[in-house]
């Protein structure tokens, strides 16, 4: 005896399905009906309705529950359930995404049309109102020379024109000027419950208004042969229907987009329009392509496909149906051979991936698992291989930087740079030109590691190639065979001619050239001449220096952007004199952006405090201060990033 049964005895057919609940409900149908019918105790019939209406959806979710138990019930119907479920659900889901795929992509290129067109007409005619406000075009003038334009966009349209008199278009057009709280607007505005293209504008001589009628038939012939065009709810359809049919895959396709639309009475309210478009894929194509594409042959061609698809899937259902149960004890197999191998040492061994199952997850998972055993070993020796690396390059780059800041008349000099890694992205360098003149510079290049330690080295052997040129072009100009101190001019010579804005603006175009887009660096760079006493720098974006003089604290800002980023950046100059005494601090953000625990930064203003505090004291005690501060400031023996200070004393 198949099917539900109930203490031994097989139920009736029609209790199979009628249960107490399919009975509650059909008791309370009935009786809203009669009540209904006959109009008695209506607030009893809302009542028995709601009740019918849950004791209906309890029953519509058993009767369906309970179908679909005694449909696969068979073992036959079990395995065409799950055929359906593999090879034909799959495959319909496929072919209604393209369906809704295509609707949609037709139905955004026939709107995008639509838009675009009425957009065009709009900037025509705020163009032709702006070329009458600002030509103070004699308003008769403009209209007999562009009414006939307008009226090819728009066949019925109102212009006043309000100055010194008042001009209309039509002569006996009734138009009134928009309230008082418009000033200047353009675009579609909602009046009467009619839709209008309209364009204000103001000026000292006057007021132009032009509005134009927006109907439905104007909305079709925005783009000739696309279909039928609405602007609900304020256009009305009219006799318009969609393009011809070309084939039967060449179905109707409607589709909505939202239009937002100004308030005649309000500035601040806008009213939603849904713009309609209902056309055909064809209608589409062929406004785009200027041709009607053959749709039978497409479509015949897709009916081959999606049978050679059905048939695909069908063999592949069979193939996979008989190998199933000898995927899942071939799969315990190999993962037994797999753990004979492990347990022997052999961690190259994998096991093979096939399917895309649970099985197949556990085998991958095995496989993942025995190689990162197997790289372990490896692992740790090019760690090993990796920190030598990283000891020499921090060794390379503390070559780069100034062992000892040279000697220059009327200047003292000293920087220090602690990176926050094994290399650095900050940059200092004092760069002798006589014993009179200096140049000095700072930088931050972006990111850190060793990318920006390479950048930080490439900055470095530009601006020296660039000062060595300069300086060998002196010599020669001078005509002097001495050998000089490298990177030095003689004694006596001065840096006339050299300009921190060239050589900076030569550096970026360097950088730009040479490096990858996103890398780039802040730059200050100084050339102090003591001859004259006088500072000429170009701050590329850093942080602005701090110069301090008397117990007071000044900032030399920017005078451009940074180094690498634009080819074409242009850089600016600056020169200020340095009076005995003056103290020049640069630095870079490691000195100000570390937070304590609570999230707050060093901040700017607590560097300041610190420099009028030690200012008395040697350059080299003002920077181990400060980076003290900071580090005391963090709580932490680690660095957040770079600290980099350079200091320039005039005696």
């Amino acid at each position: 005896m198949h099917g539900p049964e109930v203490r031994g005895k097989a139920l009736p057919k029609w209790r199979r399905f009628f249960g107490v609940t399919e009975l509650v409900f059909l008791a309370l149908a009935a009786i809203y009906i009669v009540l209904y019918a006959t109009g008695a105790a209506p607030d009893v019939a809302g009542l028995v309705a709601l009740g019918a209406f849950v004791v209906g959806m309890v029953a519509l979710v058993r009767v369906v529950r309970r179908s679909i138990r005694q449909a696969i019930w068979r073992l036959r119907n079990r395995l065409i359930a799950a055929y359906l479920l593999i090879a034909v659900v799959p495959i319909v889901l496929i072919l209604t995404l393209v369906g809704i795929a295509g609707w949609a992509v037709i139905g955004q290129m026939a709107v995008y049309m639509v838009d675009s067109e009425m957009k065009r007409r709009l900037a025509f005619l705020n163009a032709a109102v702006a070329g009458l406000r600002v030509q103070s075009v004699d308003p008769q003038q403009f209209i007999s020379r562009m009414a006939p334009l307008i009226r090819t966009r728009f066949p019925q349209f109102e212009l006043l024109v309000e100055g010194k008199t008042e001009t209309r278009y039509p002569p006996d057009s009734d138009l009134e000027p928009p309230p008082a709280a418009w000033r200047e607007a353009n675009g579609l505005v909602v009046r009467s419950k009619q839709v209008y293209a309209w364009v204000h504008q103001r000026s000292p001589e006057g007021e132009v208004t032009l509005m134009a009628p927006l109907s439905h038939e104007l909305l079709t012939s925005l783009v000739p042969g696309l279909g039928d065009v609405d602007l609900a709810p304020f256009t009305l359809r009219g006799s318009q229907s969609p393009p011809p049919k070309q084939n039967a895959l060449d179905l109707e396709t409607p589709f909505v987009y939202p239009e937002q639309l100004d308030s005649w009475g309000s500035p601040h309210t806008n009213f939603t329009a849904a713009l309609l478009v209902d056309t055909r894929p064809s209608a589409v194509l062929g406004t785009i392509f200027g041709q009607k594409s053959e749709w039978a042959d497409v479509a015949t061609f897709g009916f081959v496909v999606v049978g050679v698809l059905f048939l695909i899937g069908e063999i592949a259902s069979l193939y996979f149906g008989v190998r199933l149960s000898r995927t899942i004890t071939g799969a315990v197999h190999e993962l037994y051979a797999g753990t004979q191998h492990v347990k022997e040492g052999d961690f190259s061994y994998r096991i093979p991936i096939k399917g895309n199952d649970q099985l197949a997850e556990l085998g991958a998972s095995f496989n993942t698992m025995t190689d990162n055993l197997g790289r372990l070993i490896a692992v740790a020796k090019e760690n090993e291989r990796l920190q030598s690396e990283l000891a020499i390059a921090r060794e390379v780059q503390a070559q780069l930087f100034p062992k000892a800041a040279p000697a220059v008349r009327g200047l003292e000099l000293a920087g220090v740079c602690r990176p926050a890694r094994s290399v650095s992205g900050d940059y200092y360098d004092f760069l002798p030109i006589s014993e009179r003149a200096v140049a000095f510079a700072i930088g931050d290049v972006a990111g850190k590691g060793i990318s920006a330690a390479l950048l930080m080295a490439a900055i470095q052997s530009n601006m020296r190639t660039q000062l060595a040129t300069f300086i060998g072009a002196s010599l020669n100009s001078a005509a002097i065979g001495a050998a000089a101190i490298p990177g030095a001019a003689p004694n006596g010579s001065r840096a006339d001619g050299l300009s921190t804005a060239s050589l900076v603006s030569a550096l970026n175009r360097q950088l730009y050239a040479n490096t990858a887009p996103e890398k780039y660096a802040t730059f200050y760079f100084a050339l102090y001449d003591d001859r004259e006493h006088v500072l000429t720098y170009t701050n590329a974006g850093h942080l602005p220096p701090l110069l301090v003089r008397h117990e007071c604290i000044q900032q030399l800002d920017s005078t451009g952007t940074v180094v690498g980023a634009f080819p074409s950046a242009e850089y600016g100059e600056e020169k200020i004199a340095l009076e005995p005494g003056d103290i020049l601090v640069a630095y870079t953000d490691g000195m100000v952006e570390p937070e304590n625990v609570y999230g707050e930064m060093f901040g700017e203003e607590r560097l300041r405090e610190l420099l009028l505090r030690h200012a008395g004291e040697d350059s080299n005690e003002i920077i181990a201060r400060a980076m003290e501060a900071v580090m005391q400031w963090t709580g932490s023996s680690e660095l957040q990033d770079d600290m980099t200070m350079l200091v320039a004393r005039r005696s």
